[in-house]
């Protein structure tokens, strides 16, 4: 058994922790190091879940969060006490409608992009990790690393710090280094490098189409810069990476695609030999068509691991998978050597974190703190961006623009069900103004309305291939698809969420990106509205997706 990387950077493991790890590994039977491999999703409260982890023991659950932190809390202490080996309890740390719905709303990293306050993003990912390790959330799928670089990818968006690289470092470093800072295990993704195909991974495997001298300099540097600050793990996602795999293989053909969950020569020769990473490999979510669609779902999860990876994230059917994993290894298909590497990485991580000590105390604190909060909602009052005003417009009162007609297709989430409805209208009114609320384009006669605003809020949006300003949605029919006010009715597109709408209303004379659907972000937009408070002008990506008419 080799377990000399223990000591080494990540993990950074002492003479007790390795002894624990090797003692660990020792006692487990060849079904319970399978069961270390998998990574289970874990929603609502499912009265069989506690059985099922007592039955397969896994390495560890990502949790959907409810609305009731201290019921997270103790479903999460129940989950590990079901186990003989602490489970790595994991989560999508990423603001915004990503926060911890019973915690501090916080700006998601695009908004922070926008305000490039390193003390901002500090104080934002402490407030993160402080909550998330309260309730016993130990790792994060974040920081985000990717580079937003194609306008159209609806997986990017606001999931990424934006399209210069030297921001992306800068704020993507601050949040891995204070997430570890307070025992939350960071996850740089997603490996090699999303951005530059706007297509979806959940969809389809993607491509990263750089050659290999700038694929070195923007997403090398990226990951580098992460492994150098100690990230604990990096998340290997369903992306391809041809220019790599023809420097290695002289005529790869399709091969050049193989996603990178999945690739040897992307997780070993390029993660682990060239970029010296020595810590936790996860796969994204195994299930996804980005993999699915190279390979069968059940066959993926050993060549999941075969390949490089040390944790499959997620299984609809544990049982079988497991099973599935088992027998590649007894038929060789999954060298022992590899499982064995990748189960003693899973046990580093743990012991990394603490977990082999019962005597650690959990985590002192308290949920939704009236200080964090002010933290965050000050925090969210800089991040929304006045990318044109070419009008005067703005601000406006009850005076000049009394009569509001509101147009919003609602706020759009695949993971929050239907769509849920904006309280910035509910809030102007409050301010006195009196608003009209339609979720299609109405024909109407401009001497009824004085200011229009399409409020538009879809932040990243999984499983749906393109997000775009949907006029014919919008108009209901072939000739509203058509209208346009802006030249009766002063007229504002405010984005909550996805940053390039100009690219499909470039003559809108007034465009504001507010990068989040959040209400303290609603609250934040209606505030500068009204001037009392002075409007970010900087952009993290180019909003006027390089259309030159765009500006004006």
């Amino acid at each position: 058994m080799n377990t000399s990387f223990l000591s080494r950077t990540p993990f950074n493991l002492d003479a007790r922790a390795i002894s624990w790890v090797e003692t660990t590994y020792r006692a487990l039977s060849l079904e319970e190091k399978v069961g270390q491999l998998f990574n289970f999703l874990s929603r609502g409260t499912d009265p069989d879940e506690l059985e099922r982890l007592a039955r397969l023991r896994p390495g560890g659950m990502t949790r959907y969060f409810g609305s009731d932190g201290e019921a997270e809390r103790a479903r999460i202490a129940e989950a590990q006490r079901a186990v003989p080996v602490p489970l790595l309890v994991s989560a999508d740390l990423e603001g915004s409608r990503m926060s911890l719905p019973f915690g501090t709303q916080v700006p998601n990293p695009l908004a922070l992009a926008a305000i490039d306050d390193l003390d901002v993003t500090s104080e934002v990912s402490r407030i993160i990790a402080e909550e998330a390790a309260f309730i016993g959330v130990n790792w994060s799928f974040a920081p985000v690393i990717d580079i937003n670089r194609a306008f159209r990818s609806s997986i990017v968006a606001t999931r990424s710090f934006g399209s210069d690289l030297d921001t992306i470092h800068r704020h993507a470093l601050t949040h891995l280094e204070v997430l570890q800072k307070h025992g939350i295990a960071a996850t740089a993704k997603h490996w090699p490098g999303e951005g530059y195909d706007d297509r979806d991974q959940h969809l389809v495997t993607t491509i990263n189409p750089l050659p290999m001298e700038e694929w070195d300099a923007t997403f090398g540097r990226l990951y580098r810069a992460a492994i150098e600050a100690g990230v604990l793990s990096i998340m290997s996602a369903h992306i391809a990476l041809p220019a790599f795999v023809r420097s290695q293989l002289p005529d790869p053909g399709v091969e050049a695609f193989r996603p990178a969950s999945i690739s040897k020569l992307l997780n070993i020769e390029l993660l682990r030999g060239r970029l010296g990473f020595n810590g936790l490999i996860v796969s994204d979510a195994s299930e996804m068509a980005g993999l699915t669609s190279w390979c069968r779902m059940r066959a993926a999860k050993s060549q999941i691991i075969a390949n490089g990876c040390d944790m499959i994230l997620f299984s609809r059917a544990p049982e079988e998978d497991m099973a599935e994993v088992g027998q590649a290894v007894e038929n060789g298909s999954l060298p022992v050597e590899r499982l064995e590497d990748a189960v003693l990485r899973v046990l580093a991580l743990k012991a990394s974190l603490g977990l082999h000590d019962a005597t650690r105390p959990r985590p002192a604190g308290a949920m939704a703190r009236a200080s964090d909060k002010a933290v965050a909602d000050a925090a969210l009052r800089r991040a929304p961006t006045l990318v044109k005003d070419t009008i005067g417009l703005l601000p406006i009162n009850p005076q000049s623009h009394r009569r509001v007609l509101v147009i919003s297709g609602g706020i759009v989430s695949p993971l929050h069900g239907t769509p849920g409805e904006f309280k910035l209208p509910a809030m102007l009114t409050a301010e006195g103004f009196e608003v009209t609320v339609h979720q299609q384009q109405p024909l109407v006669d401009p001497t009824d309305f004085d200011l229009v605003l399409y409020l538009l809020g879809e932040e990243t949006l999984l499983t749906r291939g393109r997000i775009f300003l949907d006029w014919a949605k919008l108009g209901a029919d072939f000739v509203g698809a058509m209208r346009r006010y802006w030249h009766d009715i002063p007229t504002a597109i405010i984005s909550f969420g996805y940053p390039y709408y100009l690219y499909d209303a470039p003559r809108a004379p007034v465009y504001i990106n507010a990068y989040s659907t959040l209400d303290e972000m609603q609250a934040a937009v209606v505030d500068l509205l009204r001037g009392r408070s002075p409007w970010n002008r900087s952009s993290p990506v180019d909003p006027y997706c390089g259309l030159e008419d765009a500006r004006y």
